[in-house]
């Protein structure tokens, strides 16, 4: 596509249009895809647990990750490398959904290690999910089901 035809928003920055399916793969022009996230989002960190969570469960975790990146880019500063490791579970898991197996484990243990530092902020199972995620880069050998994949991000202790 060229430069005149790019998709822009409001303020003119390029912005894809294109439809995506529930791993955020861009789908032709005209195709029913998966609605998007709203961007820029400003959540309570309780709201973006949640709504990730659904996304997670739903096989979802392309979408997950926008939900995430909204907190890591509009949240306190001493929070956004949570965020931004919790947004790169989600790619990683993504990835694996894929197929795309050593990017999957790459991102997976890079957010585990991102997150690793925290202590249970809002319930957040940091140590299950560092594991969790641990454990799947280190199996993955092939696409991945998201939705069966998907962790707990919140302690159910």
């Amino acid at each position: 596509m060229d430069k005149a035809r790019r998709d822009r928003d409001t303020e003119g920055r390029a912005r894809s249009a294109r439809p995506r399916d529930g791993l955020g793969r861009p789908l032709p022009y005209g195709t029913q895809g998966v609605e998007r996230q709203p961007e820029g989002v400003v959540r309570a960190p309780g709201q973006t647990l949640a709504d990730a969570q659904r996304l997670l469960d739903a096989g979802m975790p392309f979408h997950a990750h926008e939900v995430f990146e909204d907190a890591w880019k509009t949240g306190p500063e001493a929070e956004r490398e949570l965020w931004r490791g919790l947004a790169q579970l989600a790619v990683g898991l993504t990835h694996a959904a894929r197929g795309n197996t050593a990017g999957g484990a790459r991102l997976l243990l890079r957010g585990a290690d991102r997150i690793s530092g925290y202590h249970d902020p809002y319930a957040i199972d940091v140590a299950g999910l560092t594991a969790w995620a641990r454990q799947l880069a280190a199996r993955l050998d092939g696409p991945v089901d998201a939705g069966a994949e998907a962790p707990q991000l919140i302690s159910v202790s």
